[in-house]
């Protein structure tokens, strides 16, 4: 059977690139997403896999744009549905929000078809990722550095969180985030729908970042390989997950100083950073209020009173 996805179409055994339409630019030209489907000779599941949602988060489309020339339709039983930039409006400037209407595009799902510019893509890329069985929105930590984790957003009470948390172990990134997400997000909504979903955020970085993206497209295969639309066995090792964050803000304004690598063990009372004035002397310091692990850290030194700085994944166990 054919499968379309916008202007895409692929007979089984073949695959197509297309445009999918969201709406119109300002002056009036086709709001149009780059989308591609790939229908295997051999039936199977269905996958949808899309990427920047958040308009500078790029590592996502470096997956896609690694993996989408590799896959051969011929060695593939089912189907994968792709949209290769959601968030049209903010990629084209480099923005994390949809300038057309200030939105965070990944807080809009299941979208409205006559609403806001994101409200319409979310509504039109929602329409296709609900027909599928697994959903991979894949992410990155903004411009911030992190490490490379898979968030499932649907609640541990959630009827389909067990499944969810078994496609975050499958992505296999070594780091898991289980936390209930915000309302609005693809990887909580979909789930409602009855839909196995994760959120990889594959580090942060200004551009692309070559091992998260490399992070990113193995776990891409070894999605298709754990449910089977690839033959072969996935690699699997154990995961950290952690359940909850702590955030940490400077008390005064300066240059940050971090006194943790990310990814490293962290115990109550472990000093996180300093901030410094110009001149090196230490204003202050902040200290760890639970046991975790350093999670994310903003890039830049200086900061502001109150100013984010880093967090720290809490609750911390393995599966």
């Amino acid at each position: 059977m054919t499968i379309t996805l916008g202007t895409a179409a692929a007979d089984p055994g073949a695959i197509d690139t297309g445009r999918l339409a969201v709406g119109e630019t300002r002056d009036g030209s086709p709001a149009r997403l780059p989308v591609a489907v790939i229908n295997g000779a051999d039936d199977g599941k269905r996958l949808y896999l899309q990427a920047v949602s958040d308009g500078n988060e790029l590592n996502g489309l470096g997956v896609i744009r690694e993996v989408v020339p590799q896959l051969d339709p011929a060695e593939i039983a089912g189907e994968i549905m792709i949209v290769g930039i959601v968030n049209y409006h903010g990629f084209q400037v480099a923005e994390h929000r949809n300038p057309i209407d200030d939105r965070k595009l990944n807080r809009t799902f299941p979208g409205d078809s006559e609403g806001t510019a994101s409200e319409r893509i979310a509504d039109a890329v929602f329409e296709v990722a609900k027909t599928a069985d697994l959903i991979l929105d894949l992410h990155q930590g903004s411009t911030s550095r992190m490490i490379n984790e898979v968030r499932v957003r649907c609640g541990r009470r959630h009827t389909m969180h067990s499944e969810c948390l078994r496609l975050a172990k499958v992505f296999n990134c070594g780091y898991v985030l289980d936390q209930k997400g915000p309302e609005g997000q693809l990887a909580r909504v979909a789930p409602d729908e009855g839909i196995p979903t994760v959120d990889p955020e594959l580090g942060g970085s200004v551009g692309f970042d070559p091992e998260s993206v490399q992070a990113g497209v193995e776990g891409v295969y070894n999605v298709l390989r754990h449910y089977e639309f690839l033959d072969g066995g996935p690699s699997m090792e154990r995961q950290t997950r952690a359940k909850r964050f702590d955030q940490y803000g400077a008390s005064v304004g300066g240059l940050v100083e971090y006194r943790a690598d990310l990814g490293e063990r962290i115990d109550a009372g472990d000093t996180l950073f300093a901030v410094t004035d110009t001149f090196g002397q230490v204003k202050a310091e902040a200290t760890a209020d639970n046991s975790g692990i350093l999670w994310r850290s903003r890039r830049l030194p200086q900061v502001a009173s109150g100013e984010y700085v880093c967090s720290v994944g809490t609750n911390v166990d393995s599966y």
